[in-house]
């Protein structure tokens, strides 16, 4: 069973930058795919950033240009670097992973984000 662990959301002001990392334990092969989904109350969970063993990645397109997406395939790592934040960017983000051969979707417990104006 593949665990996820994220860290460092909080709070930052608008135009500001902020890193989340993700570490996922409990699996022997690299994950397929791995990155990152935001929720807002009532609205459905959206793909943020997202990024293949092979280094493929694919961006909603409100974050493109400010956020970067990064793994580490060996440690099943990924951080995603935000800049350039806006208020709409606050959400609670959640790390996402699967594995051809270690299954899923896997979520992580989620961190909170929030944007001050």
């Amino acid at each position: 069973q593949v665990q996820l662990v994220e860290s460092g959301g909080g709070l930052v002001q608008a135009g500001g930058s902020l890193r989340l990392s993700c570490a996922a334990s409990g699996s022997r092969f690299s994950l397929s795919v791995i990155g990152w989904y935001r929720q807002t109350p009532g609205k459905q969970r959206e793909l943020v950033a997202t990024m293949t063993n092979a280094g493929n990645t694919v961006y909603a397109d409100s974050v493109k240009g400010r956020f970067t997406i990064s793994r580490d395939g060996a440690k099943n790592t990924v951080s995603l670097q935000m800049s350039k934040m806006k208020a709409e960017d606050t959400a609670l983000y959640y790390c996402n992973a699967y594995g051809t051969l270690t299954g899923g979707p896997y979520w992580g417990q989620g961190t909170q984000v929030t944007v001050s104006s």
